[in-house]
Order: structure tokens, then sequence, then C-alpha cells
């Protein structure tokens, strides 16, 4: 039995289809929107993580996010920015961004429900899966690895230093070297291992040059879909729905 099989099969019996959404980063009227539309369908949503930074409204991206873990209708995947919220919250001596993570912390400090929504985030980012396979579909934030396929993502890696396949999850494949615009440099040889008849939906680069997800074909003929098209960073939301 591969990882999800079971929650596959929940899944289909409660719902008719899955609404994947890509990376939020605090835009959370575009996020109700679809969560309200998956909502319509009877669709499951599955968001690829970074709910934060950067975006006008963190806390109701939060907000939304939770809710729908905690009722059942959808779940997200952990990204580096929700890893790095956690850390944050927990007391970990982390650099905020002023553009990103110190736009949240600010926001969520004068929230209303600040203090609840932080203990919320504790809870459900550390619960958050790095990866989840359902099928021939696999979810991940930042990038594939073959074994994903086969071994579910550890349960607690949204609260853990990230280790063995959970930096490949949350960051992709970068090397040593930094890009002039200060991140990292990436690679994207994880493509090619993709196998056939195998589709990997993942956020963390905006790739698209058109504001539609960039589909890139694997030389083993599986495919990656990438979904971020810049929700909160001057771009829009993108999601997909993909029907049993």
């Amino acid at each position: 039995m591969t990882p999800g099989t079971a929650l596959l099969a929940r899944l289909k019996r409660d719902f008719k289809g899955l609404r994947v959404v890509g990376d939020v980063h605090g835009d959370a009227r575009a996020f109700a929107a679809a969560v309200e539309g998956a909502a319509e369908k009877r669709f499951f949503v599955l968001q690829l993580g970074d709910l934060t930074d950067r975006g006008p409204d963190n806390p109701g991206t939060l907000r939304l996010a939770f809710d729908m873990v905690e009722g059942g209708t959808g779940l997200f995947i952990l990204g580096n920015h929700d890893h790095k919220l956690r850390r944050a919250l927990g007391g970990a001596l982390v650099r905020p961004d002023p553009e990103g993570l110190g736009v949240t912390l600010a926001q969520l400090d004068a929230a209303d429900d600040g203090d609840a929504l932080k203990a919320r985030a504790m809870a459900a980012i550390g619960a958050a899966p790095a990866w989840l396979r359902l099928g021939s579909w696999l979810f991940v934030h930042g990038g594939f690895h073959p074994r994903m396929l086969r071994e579910a993502s550890p349960p607690d890696a949204g609260s853990e230093k990230p280790e063995g396949l959970v930096p490949r999850a949350l960051f992709g494949q970068v090397t040593s070297r930094t890009r002039a615009d200060g991140y990292p440099e990436r690679l994207h040889n994880w493509v090619h291992r993709i196998p056939s008849g195998i589709t990997v939906y993942c956020g963390h680069e905006l790739r698209s040059l058109d504001g539609r997800p960039y589909v890139a074909v694997s030389a083993a003929g599986g495919r990656a879909v990438f979904l971020d098209t810049g929700a909160g960073k001057g771009g829009h939301l993108s999601w997909m729905d993909l029907p049993w």
C-alpha cells in the first residue's frame, strides 16, 4: 500500500475531487474565493504551502487555512515560510524579512485574536505534512525526490529541524551559491526524476511568465506543475481542479 492510499479512499467517498491551490502569501481575499468555490463544487482543498508573508492579510489567510483543516474540508502542505513562522513563534532566533515574516508578525500582533492565531499556527504548522502522495499525484512545496513516492512525510516535519527529505520538500534543489537578488540558486534536475504516470504539484518558485501555472515535462515521462503565480507579491493566486 502506497502512502496516502487510505486518505485518498476517504476523500473519494466524501468529495468530488481536489482543488490544488498555489502559494497564498497573505492574499486572504483570493484564498477565500478558492476555498468557497471548492465548497460549492464539493472539492477538497489541498494548498501547497507558504500561507503567509508579504500579502495584505496574513491573519485572515491563517484563519481560513486553520478553519479548513479543523473542518476536514482541506489541508495545507508545509512550506518554508510556514516553517519559519512557526520557528519565530516558538522563540527561535530567525531574521524577519521586513517585507515578509516581519509583515506577518506585525499583523498577528495587531489582530484581536492574535494570541489565539499564534497558538493555532504552532499546532497546525507542526502537524502539516511536508509532502503527500495521493495515487498518481504528489503534492509538495519546494521539490520532489523519488523516495517521496514510497515514503510518507515525517509526522513532525513542521516542528523539527528539516532533515532527510524535508529540506528538498521545503526548499527544492539548491546550490551553495546566491543569486543577484539574494535568493539561493535553484536547480530543477529533480523534475527529470519524476517517473511516467506521476504528476508533481508544487509551488515555491514563480516560474510562470504568463500568469498561468507552469508545466515541466520530465525526461522520465512524468510532469511537474508549478502553481506559484505571485499571490501576495504583485501577481495572483492560481488553483487547479482535479476531479476523480
